[in-house]
Order: structure tokens, then sequence, then C-alpha cells
């Protein structure tokens, strides 16, 4: 009986995939491998995450830190947003800074928004759980929620990838990294 009940969850979609579309961004500033993912709801919020090829979900890595203070006068935690319109959220380009990552190794990354639009909020919890971007990088785990302009949400999509493009992508990395 429990088996039918374990069968049935596992062919449930999860609540990302029923709601969300996957779009890519790879090589962002030309660093290569360093991918992001932009989950786009059906109510135009996008979500910015990590591609499940990044180097930071890579085995073996540890997170030192995680700082959303972009430049001495630029903190994205410092972001405030109020009302229906959402106004006073800072506004980003595709290539805005989000957070920048550090680990043990002393490797570091910056994650960007890939996107233009509002940020109305960024993840707090991963500054005291930085194992939740590891982990759960779709949901608990996320970098930051922004909201496109409305006549841009559809052109956003214009500068990223689809989930099929990407997977086509990975093979060839995987291929080329066989093949050296």
């Amino acid at each position: 009986m429990a088996e039918e009940g374990e069968g049935e969850a596992a062919s449930c979609p999860s609540v990302v995939e029923r709601y969300f579309t996957r779009w890519y961004k790879t090589d962002v500033k030309g660093k290569p491998c360093e991918d992001h993912c932009v989950l786009q709801h059906s109510n135009r919020l996008c979500v910015i995450t990590l591609a499940e090829s990044h180097p930071l979900l890579q085995s073996g890595r540890k997170i030192q830190s995680i700082n959303y203070q972009i430049s001495a006068n630029c903190s994205r935690l410092q972001n405030k947003v109020t009302g229906k319109s959402k106004r006073g959220g800072q506004f980003l380009t595709e290539l805005a800074p989000l957070c920048r990552i550090k680990c043990t190794d002393g490797e570091e990354y910056t994650i960007y928004s890939c996107i233009r639009g509002r940020l109305l909020e960024v993840n707090e919890n991963i500054l005291q759980e930085p194992s939740l971007l590891q982990e759960k990088p779709s949901t608990e785990g996320y970098i930051a929620v922004v909201l496109p302009k409305f006549e841009e949400s559809k052109s956003i999509t214009q500068a990223l990838i689809t989930r099929e493009q990407y997977q086509e992508i990975t093979v060839k990395r995987t291929r080329t990294a066989e093949q050296s």
C-alpha cells in the first residue's frame, strides 16, 4: 500500500514544474559553465536561481559566505518595495549583480539578474543556511525575485534559452570534456 502512494508522488510534477517556465542564461559574462536559471511564473514574476551545471552545485564545493553588498553604496538587502505596484524596488539590468558567493577553496562567483526589472526580494534565508543554495537551488535556495516591466515581460526571454536548448549545450560540454 505504501508503494502505491510513493509511486503517485513520484509521478506528480513539482510546483516548479507545474507553474514555472525555465529559462537559462549560459556562460554569464563569458565565464564558462557559470549558468543561471530564470524561473518565470505565469504571473510574470521571475525567480533567479543557479542552473544545474553551475560550479557551485558541483560536488565538493562548500560555500563560505554569501554577500548581497554589491558596492559601498548598494546593498540588495536594503531593497524595500511597497504597495500593489511594488514601488521602490531597485531597478536591475541584465548584468546587474545580485550577490557574491565565496567558497572555502577561494573561488568567488557573482550571480547576476539576467533580466531587466524591479527587484522584489532577495532570499535572506541563504545567508544563515548557505547549504540551501546547493541542496534546493530551484526552491528554498533561490537567489532573488524580480518583476520585469509589463511591456518587457514577453521580450525578457529573447536573451535566454529554453530548457531543451540548455540540455543540448550541457551535453556538448560533457562530450568536449570527455574528449579532452
